[in-house]
């Protein structure tokens, strides 16, 4: 090697360049490292010296698993910033989240995070044409652009609540997907993206729109909406609860009881057991001078009387033990 390729090699080693010099002592093309991420193969090159930093985050390999990349940054809501530049970030805003780039469309969608929290009612302008660019995204079979898109939708419920009824659907489908998943933090992203949902929506408007899914054929997607559902009906408090009518929700919560998946049968044992605290209060309340009448006798004739013998044994076994004691319910 001579003394010049010599000495231009070590600079490009201690600079981080990762420059190879070949048997001739010539300097050879940059380093790159091939990283796979569902099947596509992209190029990681070391970059520029002074170039400004990229979006740091992570490539999900076919277990699963989180492994180093440093190119998406994922962003949690009460950390994000407002916009340096809202008028030129709103006027390409469309634009960016339709990119072939995937990191122009990570940073839309992050944009989008930013408009609804600190300019809600500016994008709220445009809300019908952004949400199926975020649906395009939840498809993306690339991990950074779903999860950021998941991210996306989370925000927008708690922004949003009733107002994004009407565009619930698209969404909700979606999620439900990609919380019935194998990939771990894209799976735990869409769950928490639907406890958002659940408690930024109306119950009364929720609840219609979760019930299909309930019987969807894929097992996964029936547990997660059934979470959903239990999450809802919670949110409807007694009053609301009676007026939807028990008789009604007693019966999902039966056919529930049975389903594939554990997720799903511990989501109908809960809704059961509020229900039947909320049947023994009205009683209660209605017979104040003979509150054996709300006894569970009264409890398993209204059980009885409403449901399938096999499905009224189903629901009187998981609230014998809870006659007395209403259940406390989270989200």
């Amino acid at each position: 090697m001579s003394t010049k390729a010599l000495r231009d090699h070590n600079i490009n080693v201690v600079l981080g360049l990762d420059k190879k010099v070949d048997g001739k002592g010539n300097l050879t093309k940059p380093f790159t490292e091939k990283i796979t991420e569902n099947g596509s193969e992209l190029q990681k090159k070391t970059p520029p010296l002074f170039s400004t930093p990229s979006f740091n985050g992570d490539v999900v390999g076919s277990n699963g698993s989180e492994t180093g990349n440093s190119e998406v940054e994922y962003i949690e809501s009460e950390n994000l910033v407002d916009l340096p530049d809202l008028d030129l970030c709103f006027s390409t805003l469309l634009a960016r989240l339709d990119s072939k780039d995937w990191i122009s469309v990570c940073e839309a969608l992050n944009n989008v995070r930013q408009l609804s929290i600190y300019h809600g009612e500016k994008l709220l302008e445009i809300l019908g044409s952004v949400i199926p660019l975020i649906v395009k995204s939840l498809k993306s079979p690339r991990s950074a652009v779903c999860k950021t898109a998941i991210m996306a939708s989370a925000d927008i419920f708690r922004c949003y609540n009733d107002k994004v009824v009407d565009s619930v659907d698209p969404l909700l489908v979606q999620l439900l997907l990609k919380s019935s998943q194998d990939k771990r933090f894209v799976c735990e992203a869409a769950v928490a993206a639907l406890i958002a949902m659940t408690i930024s929506v109306s119950p009364t408007l929720l609840l219609p729109k979760l019930l299909p899914y309930l019987s969807n054929k894929n097992p996964r997607i029936r547990a997660k909406a059934s979470m959903c559902f239990r999450r809802s009906v919670s949110r409807l408090g007694m009053e609301g609860i009676k007026a939807y009518g028990i008789d009604k929700l007693i019966e999902i919560a039966a056919s529930q009881l049975s389903d594939q998946l554990p997720e799903s049968r511990e989501a109908a044992r809960t809704l059961a057991v509020e229900l039947q605290a909320i049947y023994v209060n009205s009683q209660t309340s209605l017979n104040e001078d003979c509150a054996e009448l709300a006894d569970a006798e009264s409890w398993e004739t209204f059980c009885h009387a409403k449901l399938t013998p096999l499905s009224a044994q189903a629901i009187l076994r998981v609230t014998s033990s809870n006659q007395k004691e209403a259940p406390v319910l989270g989200c």
